[in-house]
């Protein structure tokens, strides 16, 4: 396991296309709007905490992904900061300390955090980095046929017996994530053998669009 692990979430101006379509593909994917991380020592001690938004000089939201974050374009460009700003700090910790990647739903923040990589013009310094996913873990605590797993906010209310505080802010998701990844830890549902099992992920390679007559 690598000496240290970092917890990222993002809140997006929307969802993705088509997830097979490479980063460099106009309209494929989203933005970042909003970024956090926290870094930590394997054992589980607290490094730091960064939060970010975006300003958005390139792109709008959609009304579902207001919906969902409450970000609105104003608060954005009043708080917000340069996306090649924002994202060189995220670039710098990670080439840095070489951490674990965890998210709730990291396959999105991964593909978000390249996206955004890619935007700024920085070398994608997520390529070959470990990650581990606990909403795929929550699946082991999921009593529903509606769905495989649980959301951050369930699998919180599930270890911890109360609600998260905050939901959908991206610094509040990353902090309920780092409790519910060592309280895992701490029962034993997440061990050396579990982390080594998991898959990697790497940038979609895109494919030939289909041409319709």
């Amino acid at each position: 396991m690598p000496d240290y692990i970092l917890f990222v979430d993002t809140e997006t101006s929307g969802l993705p296309v088509d997830w097979r379509r490479p980063y460099a593909e106009p309209g494929a994917w989203p933005h970042v709007a909003q970024v956090a991380w926290l870094l930590y020592t394997a054992a589980g001690e607290l490094v730091k905490t960064e939060n970010h938004y975006i300003k958005p000089s390139d792109y709008d939201l959609t009304p579902a992904s207001v919906q969902v974050h409450g970000l609105t374009l104003a608060y954005l460009h009043e708080h917000g900061q340069p996306r090649r700003q924002v994202m060189q700090r995220l670039h710098e910790d990670l080439t840095r300390y070489r951490p674990l990647v965890v998210g709730h739903f990291v396959e999105l923040d991964y593909h978000m955090v390249g996206v955004s990589f890619h935007r700024a013009d920085l070398p994608n310094a997520l390529l070959g980095l470990p990650t581990f996913c606990t909403m795929k873990l929550s699946g082991t605590f999921s009593q529903t046929w509606q769905r495989r797993y649980l959301r951050l906010g369930e699998l919180y209310d599930r270890l911890f017996n109360r609600l998260m505080p905050r939901q959908h802010d991206a610094l509040a998701d990353a902090e309920a994530t780092a409790e519910c990844f060592f309280e895992l830890r701490r029962h034993g549902d997440i061990d050396a053998a579990t982390l080594a099992s998991q898959p990697r992920l790497a940038p979609p390679t895109g494919r030939p669009r289909s041409v319709h007559p």
